[in-house]
């Protein structure tokens, strides 16, 4: 039998009204009072019914997310660490799949707002105005996203970017082509951005070739296209598109890193699985999630600082490597 508020309430010795004020309002509890209910709590294992405390507090004890590929290896990570850190603040995690389509990724956060406190979204790819609306419907942060007034995680692609470039011109490339990806992506632009400073540093010729899908199979085309470049080395936007590109070396007999070098970006899980091992820099998927999950929470509490300014949160990148890179042949 389900343990109830009355079980706590005759465990504790006080009443029902007692119980529902130490969840609910517990400013109004002395705090012994409420250390002798939680702990009769903790005894029974009894945990509030989060839809009696929402009618009261009028938070419904839920956190959205809303991420642009499930089927990309990236979010799923992300995913992870948001809900790790909902649950230690006692939050339920709602996940929703935008299939990189703008509009849609709107439609999800508006039907969200009535059924969680706020929402993360995770790589947004919508135009500045729609996340603006959406920012005024709902307490909002994003991920790998900058908007003026949204608070905001973001990853330091740039540096990254800036990482793999030296990474190659000290084992001696000095042309290298680039697979762009999603033209509306915030985190593509932070790349070519720290691209364009990178190759003027380390004396590196970067062709810039797309923009590409964020899958497999656009590796598989841009390989060719990249080849044809006449480049000694490849890096991509993703990992999945860096895989993509091993894959179609291998099968035009194009070895990697002996021919040709192969750089990916965020270090799945599969990077490190593939032949040969990926090379790539290490984005903080899991970190990400949880530091997005700790700025919401702070704006739902209103703790989220002082200078009315909105909050952004950079966390680090770190460049792996691995076989996939190699000095160029003579």
């Amino acid at each position: 039998m389900a343990v109830t508020i009355h079980d706590v309430a005759r465990r504790a010795q006080v009443s029902v009204s007692t119980v529902s004020r130490a969840f609910t309002m517990p400013e109004l509890v002395r705090p012994a009072t409420r250390e002798q209910i939680l702990r009769a709590a903790d005894e029974l294992g009894y945990r509030p019914n989060r839809a009696a405390r929402g009618l009261i507090t009028g938070k419904t004890g839920n956190l959205g997310i809303v991420v642009p590929d499930l089927q990309n290896p990236f979010f799923p990570s992300v995913v992870s660490g948001a809900q790790a850190q909902a649950r230690q603040a006692d939050y339920a995690v709602f996940l929703a799949d935008s299939g990189e389509d703008p509009r849609l990724e709107a439609e999800l956060i508006h039907a969200m707002t009535k059924q969680v406190d706020g929402v993360i979204v995770c790589s947004s790819r919508m135009d500045v105005n729609d996340l603006r609306r959406a920012s005024e419907s709902t307490t909002l942060v994003l991920l790998n996203r900058k908007n003026p007034g949204v608070p905001a995680v973001l990853m330091d692609s740039a540096d990254g970017i800036r990482q793999a470039i030296e990474h190659l011109a000290a084992l001696g490339h000095r042309r290298c082509a680039f697979l762009s990806g999603p033209r509306n992506s915030w985190s593509n632009k932070e790349r070519r951005r720290g691209l364009r400073t990178a190759s003027r540093l380390y004396g590196v010729e970067v062709v810039e070739l797309g923009p590409f899908a964020p899958v497999f199979e656009a590796g598989l085309q841009a390989a060719d296209i990249a080849v044809a470049s006449n480049v000694t080395a490849i890096v991509a936007f993703n990992d999945l598109m860096a895989l993509g590109v091993l894959n179609r070396l291998n099968d035009r007999k194009i070895r990697v890193p002996e021919d040709i070098s192969v750089v990916g970006f965020d270090d799945i899980a599969m990077a490190g699985m593939c032949t040969p091992q990926l090379t790539t820099v290490e984005m903080p998927t899991q970190q990400g999630g949880r530091v997005a999950v700790d700025l919401l929470l702070d704006q739902l509490a209103g703790t989220e600082g002082d200078n009315g300014t909105a909050q952004q949160r950079m966390v680090g990148t770190q460049l792996i490597v691995r076989a996939s890179t190699a000095p160029p042949r003579s």
